[in-house]
């Protein structure tokens, strides 16, 4: 994400502030018009209430469909108030582009640290391979593969551990963002059950992010 076009960006910022300025007044003028506009200032309020009146419904049916379909030990963890609480908070578009963010985030992180692993496995691939080079005597170069086996298999040990503890802070970090964007059922937690239940909340939300809300029907 560099950015290289510096020198542009004088005349550029000056059609930016120009174009502002133009939609600042066009915005100003509608507001005006809105606001001396009885019929609008009657109706709006309505129509805002029942909007979204009509879609905390919708979305509280929807997540109640999915949570009938978790196992038994799950629904019975995730009650009806989280899920009222989770439908409200939806109401903000806003919490489904933070957690489509955050699991764009977990996906490159997670390719990131399968690519890590990889670079070490060909790592010790190749020093076999360079010490098979060398080593012309078959006893001496069996002793060698053991013990570069033994070597690699602690070195393999100690990198896992090193991605686990990495996976486990993004988890906090996406713990804290959800708890911090008030999204219910989300706060930092190393129990495995509770992080069970945010997976199946994350689950709803992005599966929620791609149905469409109709109010009129």
């Amino acid at each position: 994400m560099d950015i290289e076009q510096q020198e542009a960006l004088p005349s550029t910022q000056e059609t930016i502030e120009a174009e502002d300025e133009g939609l600042s007044q066009d915005s100003q003028a509608d507001s005006q018009q809105s606001a001396t506009d009885p019929e609008a200032l009657a109706e709006e309020p309505y129509q805002s209430q029942e909007f979204l009146q009509r879609k905390l419904y919708f979305l509280l049916e929807q997540l109640k469909k999915m949570h009938a379909t978790l196992p038994e030990q799950f629904q019975l963890r995730i009650s009806y108030e989280l899920l009222a609480g989770l439908a409200n908070s939806l109401l903000n578009d806003t919490i489904f582009e933070i957690v489509k963010g955050l699991m764009e985030i977990q996906h490159v992180t997670e390719k990131h640290l399968m690519q890590v692993r990889e670079k070490v496995e060909n790592d010790h691939q190749l020093e076999v391979k360079q010490w098979e080079s060398k080593i012309q005597d078959p006893e001496e170069l069996e002793h060698i593969i053991a013990l570069m086996k033994i070597k690699h298999t602690k070195n393999m040990k100690e990198t896992d551990m090193k991605l686990v503890l990495h996976l486990d802070q993004k988890v906090k970090d996406q713990q804290s963002t959800l708890e911090k964007a008030g999204v219910p059922g989300f706060y930092v937690s190393d129990n495995p059950m509770e992080i069970k239940i945010q997976m199946y909340l994350l689950d709803f939300i992005l599966r929620l992010s791609r149905l469409k809300f109709e109010p009129n029907k």
